[in-house]
Formats: structure tokens, C-alpha cells, sequence
């Protein structure tokens, strides 16, 4: 697995980094080797924040926990990951490791200015959008926690596509029609 650090107004000494490493080697055993771990550490108010995604089998994870402790919000973030791998275990039994789950020994939000006059691009991603299924779609927007997700829909001929979730909890779909 291959590791990235960033740290938003904070230093912190090299035992944290690798703590934290050796925290998350801990999901490598659901990756093949070319995973990619982002750790984003932070303080606001106080509060020791740990923004984790792992990129791996063509999925993203993403957690963010806030504690007092930077440790115990890496080892938060950890289990929250883990958690999301094993809740949705049968989804992703196809994209992960085969030998994923037999026991062993042991995306940025965008948020407009608050100036609603000024229609002035904030940020910009580039993607690859994958072929998928529309479950696939929607498992994807919820491990990342986010409120949309464009993907090229497998069941409309790889067509562009947006899932995004309902006001009501609900899940909608965006279609393109030619």
C-alpha cells in the first residue's frame, strides 16, 4: 500500500505518520498491493481531525472522524472503513481480494462562495468515469459519503449517468438521452 500524508494547520512529529500507517496497513489485507492511502491530519477548534481515503480495486473509501486525540481519531477513521469493507462485503466480494474476508492471523466536496452573484468556478476534477451498474453507482456515492455520483451506466450502454440521493432518503437517477 502506498501512503500519502497532509497536514492543514498543524506539525506533527513522525510517530503519528507512522502509527497511522501502521493503523491502515491493517485494511491492506482487503487490497491488492496497489492500494493508495491519502491521510489529510488537521486541528480546528481543539479537535484533531483525520480525513482517510484508500483508493484500491477501483472503489474509494473515504472517513473523516474528529476527536480530542490525533491517535484516537486515526484509529476512528480505521474503523470506519472497515466497517463500511465488512457492511457491504457481498457487493464488493468481486472487486476486492479474493482472500479478502477468510480470517488470518493477525472526493472534496465543492461549496459555492457565499456571494451567490459571483458565478466563478471554485475548483476542478478531472475523472475517468468507469462503466458500472447503477448499485455499483449508488454503493460507490455512499462509501464516499457524498450526495451524488456521475458514473457511464452498464444498463443504458455506458451512457452518462448521475445517482444522487433524495431529500426523502431515496435515491434518484440522472440519465442522458440522445
Amino acid at each position: 500500500m502506498k501512503f500519502q500524508y497532509s497536514e492543514k494547520k498543524v506539525k506533527l512529529p513522525g510517530n503519528v505518520h507512522a502509527y497511522a500507517e501502521k493503523k491502515v496497513m491493517k485494511l491492506a489485507r482487503f487490497f491488492e498491493e496497489d492500494a493508495e492511502a491519502l491521510i489529510v491530519f488537521s486541528v480546528e477548534k481543539n479537535q484533531n481531525n483525520v480525513e482517510l481515503t484508500v483508493h484500491g480495486a477501483g472503489t474509494w473509501f473515504r472517513a473523516r472522524e474528529s476527536t480530542s486525540d490525533m491517535f484516537a481519531s486515526i484509529d476512528a477513521a480505521v474503523g470506519t472503513i472497515e466497517g463500511q469493507i465488512r457492511k457491504n462485503k457481498t457487493r464488493l466480494a468481486r472487486r476486492l481480494r479474493q482472500d479478502a474476508f477468510t480470517r488470518a492471523v493477525e472526493e472534496t466536496s465543492f461549496t459555492p462562495e457565499e456571494n451567490e452573484d459571483d458565478l466563478s468556478l471554485v475548483r476542478v476534477k478531472q475523472f475517468y468515469f468507469n462503466p458500472m451498474t447503477r448499485e455499483e453507482a449508488m454503493l460507490q456515492m455512499n462509501l464516499l459519503e457524498h450526495t451524488f455520483f456521475a458514473f457511464r451506466d452498464e444498463d443504458n450502454d455506458g451512457a452518462f449517468a448521475v445517482v444522487y440521493r433524495r431529500n426523502d432518503g431515496g435515491f434518484g437517477l440522472i440519465e442522458d438521452v440522445e
